[in-house]
């Protein structure tokens, strides 16, 4: 008898699919016996994606901002089979470790009107066909800026406390309908910096403003800030969101999960 997958024959949309946490994702998701649906605003890099990925995956260019863009694509994934998981991976660039004094109004309200309207189209778009089913995952993503305090986060730990308390009302909300949603917690993924993604962006101005580099400072976070000297890999993030999203998870919803080795306070 053939060995099953836990996600078997499940039909997954990932935004940002992409990108470094989304591509890895995806590739557990498929492993695991999944269909996946890939979005991106970049056509080529998410079609380059869902071709590695091979037939079960298919890409689809999208602006996770425009809500009837969002629902049309909801509505197409749907009208094949319907929609078992969602896992939103966008990541936009952002300011960080520019201090109050010098810090735009702008700059400040771009990550939290950002991360938090994608995840309101998101949910949005695809609950009212996992309502109707009695059943769905709804995964997002948080880094540990919602809960650290530190100096040049107010954009970003505004966006991302805001992410996780959202994640929270929206399980407290689907929940008597059977669906579940879980926020994921990773720290800085050293393996991202070499993905092209916005995290090296971000990391290399957040370093120079510190007088060293992305890798160094990441060494030096892994040092001093994991219990375990080590921070999460791709494979790590891909495993977690596998392990929620399958039956084996159904008693998960309404938290964050820490894949920070430690460094998030709980």
């Amino acid at each position: 008898m053939p060995v099953m997958g836990k996600l078997q024959d499940q039909r997954a949309i990932i935004h940002g699919g992409a990108g470094a946490i989304g591509s890895a994702i995806a590739r557990a998701f498929v492993d695991e016996g999944a269909r996946v649906f890939l979005t991106g605003r970049d056509r080529a890099r998410v079609a380059a994606r869902a071709a590695e990925l091979g037939p079960r995956a298919t890409a689809a260019q999208l602006d996770v901002l425009e809500l009837p863009a969002v629902e049309a694509h909801a509505d197409e994934v749907a009208r094949e089979g319907g929609i078992d998981i969602v896992v939103n991976a966008i990541g936009v660039d952002h300011v960080q470790g520019v201090l109050l004094r010098e810090l735009s109004l702008e700059d400040f309200m771009f990550p939290v009107t950002t991360y938090v309207r994608a995840n309101f189209t998101i949910a949005k778009a695809v609950s009212r066909q996992m309502m109707a089913q009695r059943s769905g995952v709804l995964l997002t993503l948080s880094p540990p800026g919602g809960r650290i305090v530190g100096r040049g986060w107010l954009g970003s730990g505004a966006a991302f406390a805001a992410v996780e308390h959202m994640s929270r009302l929206l399980a407290a909300e689907l929940g008597p309908s059977g669906v579940r949603v879980v926020c994921l917690c990773p720290d800085a993924i050293p393996e991202a910096l070499a993905h092209g993604s916005h995290t090296r962006r971000v990391f290399t101005r957040v370093a120079e403003a510190m007088g060293t580099t992305a890798e160094q400072l990441l060494e030096e976070r892994a040092r001093t800030a994991s219990f375990t000297g080590r921070l999460p890999t791709l494979a790590d993030v891909a495993a977690t969101a596998t392990f929620v999203a399958s039956r084996a998870g159904g008693a998960i919803t309404g938290t964050v999960i820490n894949l920070t080795s430690g460094a998030r306070p709980e």
